[in-house]
């Protein structure tokens, strides 16, 4: 089992740029996939972009080319660096984490880019 912690989330203006990191807790992180969602308000929630065990990488296109997902396995962190942010982006943001069918998921944290 692994718990997930969000953190730095935030109120950015348009074209700027946010990191969010989620701590995980437990054993085994190297062996979960993780990945970061979000979900806007009267909007379902929507996979924005995931990091296999062995660091490959896929991504939305909505954010593609503005979004970089990345892993520290000794920190048992995973980061999504948010460049050229925009209103759209307006969501809270969710840390999850799969193994072996398994799902955890964060509390989330607050993004608020304004125009």
């Amino acid at each position: 089992q692994v718990q997930l912690v969000e953190s730095g989330g935030g109120l950015v203006q348009a074209g700027g740029s946010l990191r969010l990191s989620c701590a995980a807790s437990g054993n085994g992180f190297n062996f979960y996939n993780m990945a970061w969602y979000r979900q806007a308000p009267a909007k379902q929630r929507e996979l924005v972009a995931r990091i296999t065990t062995i660091g490959y990488t896929d991504y939305s296109d909505s954010v593609k080319g503005r979004f970089t997902i990345s892993r520290d396995n000794a920190k048992k962190t995973v980061y999504l660096q948010m460049n050229s942010l925009k209103p759209d982006d307006t969501a809270v943001y969710y840390c999850n984490a799969v193994r072996n069918g398994w799902n955890y998921w964060g509390q989330g944290t607050q993004v608020t880019v304004s125009s």
